[in-house]
């Protein structure tokens, strides 16, 4: 699977982590992230996963912020985007099998990377449910 992944100043360590255990799993990384812990503006590095996402170019994105928020705002500008704030598996859950997320975003300051990784492993193994939940995804866009 190709995966982009991006993140703030709040989510090196997590990043490295994630994009560790991906390698493990066989997984194309695209790595978007500022690696060092000095103040950036999330969006420069979050629009190239929702490009990449909204194009077809991966099959998935993750994103990481402090908050999680400004991530997935950010992210769910891109049309064809649906990304997810999301803080523990079970959400990530049913992110994927009701609304067929296809961006994870992370809240750095609230889970903790073990966590993390374990919403990411839900994330790649949760099936789309399709059938009633098609049909509203398919109300989202507004254009």
């Amino acid at each position: 699977m190709r995966i982009a992944i991006g993140n703030d100043h709040a989510g090196p360590t997590y990043k490295q982590a994630i994009i560790d255990f991906l390698h493990t799993q066989g997984h194309q990384v695209t790595n978007y992230g500022t690696d060092t812990e000095n103040s950036v503006d999330y969006p420069d590095f979050i629009h190239p996963v929702a490009s990449d996402v909204a194009q077809n170019k991966v099959d998935l994105g993750i994103i990481i912020c402090g908050s999680g928020n400004g991530a997935a705002m950010t992210a769910n500008k891109h049309q064809a985007v649906r990304a997810a704030l999301c803080w523990n598996k079970e959400i990530v859950a049913l992110a994927k099998q009701h609304n067929n997320a296809n961006i994870l975003s992370i809240p750095a300051r609230f889970v903790s990377i073990v966590q993390a990784v374990e919403m990411v492993k839900t994330f790649l193994d949760t099936p789309f449910e399709g059938g009633r939940h098609q049909d509203r995804i398919n109300k989202i866009p507004c254009a």
